[in-house]
């Protein structure tokens, strides 16, 4: 178990980079930081927007309700055309205050895929092939973690979770002047609240469990920020021997990502034009699929 394992070679953002094939991470997410020029030119829409975020909560909501309920989502919540999911299972769960913290982010998160679905109709995507399994044991060679099972224990489960949390939630922030409709807006803003207060709990969480998950949170930060950027911007839960729950600027503001900044981490990859690969090995669906 990842709980008993110590990293013995610390993780570079060059070394990530050579290992990082396959990295997942996500949450919820419309999408990045784009100007409004830029998106009038690309004719991105408040519904490609929230397409994009469906992909995401789609993996969300599969993550949780396989590792709480061991099962995932029914056919009417993944679309008229799914793709596969290979991964999830039952945690063993230990800690049962753990599981149902758990269980509440999982039902907020396919609440979150209905909402879109609601609001999109049927111009809405059908999940995108998913691949767990092989995302996350990229994620975790990448990081120096060995063969990372997210679903092996309570601790890995948290820090699978950390994967995709941190990514979503400055993803939002990036997507709020880019949303047209205010009915929209004041959605997405309402989803951001939802997925922060995930994220704090699961960053605290990680926290009080020990030294073995603050480094191995701290060495997906490293991992995952090799692949957003040049700009080392990603933060991880410990900074100088004290707790770092909250990442953000001196302004105490989270940071934003753009769409493709997200989609690299996803496809596991630090180049531009591609789309697909790591968790998404088909691509996502929708028209904002491209690093």
């Amino acid at each position: 178990m990842l709980e008993q394992k110590i990293l013995t070679k610390p993780v570079t953002r060059r070394s990530a980079l050579k290992t990082f094939g396959i990295f997942t991470a996500m949450a919820a997410i419309p999408t990045g930081l784009v100007s409004a020029a830029d998106k009038k030119d690309r004719a991105i829409s408040d519904e490609d927007i929230f397409n994009f975020a469906l992909n995401l909560e789609l993996l969300e909501a599969e993550y949780y309700l396989r590792g709480t309920t061991g099962q995932g989502m029914s056919s009417s919540d993944a679309g008229d055309n799914p793709g596969a999911v290979t991964g999830g299972r039952m945690v063993p769960w230990v800690n049962n205050e753990l599981k149902q913290m758990m269980e509440e982010v999982a039902q907020n998160e396919l609440a979150h895929v209905r909402f879109y679905r609601k609001v999109l109709g049927k111009n809405a995507i059908s999940r995108p092939v998913i691949d767990i399994t092989g995302g996350f044991a990229g994620a975790g060679q990448a990081a120096g973690l060995g063969a990372f099972d997210p679903f092996e224990s309570e601790m890995n489960f948290f820090l699978g979770s950390m994967l995709m949390e941190d990514v979503g939630v400055t993803a939002y922030v990036g997507a709020a002047p880019l949303i047209d409709n205010k009915k929209f807006l004041e959605a997405a803003a309402g989803i951001l609240a939802c997925e922060a207060h995930h994220m704090g709990m699961v960053r605290s969480t990680l926290y009080r469990m020990g030294e073995a998950a603050r480094k191995a949170a701290n060495a997906i930060s490293d991992a995952r920020d090799s692949l957003d950027g040049p700009e080392d911007v990603d933060q991880g839960i410990e900074i100088n021997g004290k707790a770092n729950i909250v990442p953000t600027n001196s302004d105490a503001i989270c940071f934003s990502r753009t769409p493709q900044q997200v989609l690299r981490i996803v496809y596991g990859t630090d180049q531009s034009g591609v789309s697909q690969g790591g968790i998404y090995p088909d691509g996502m669906n929708g028209n904002i699929k491209t690093t």
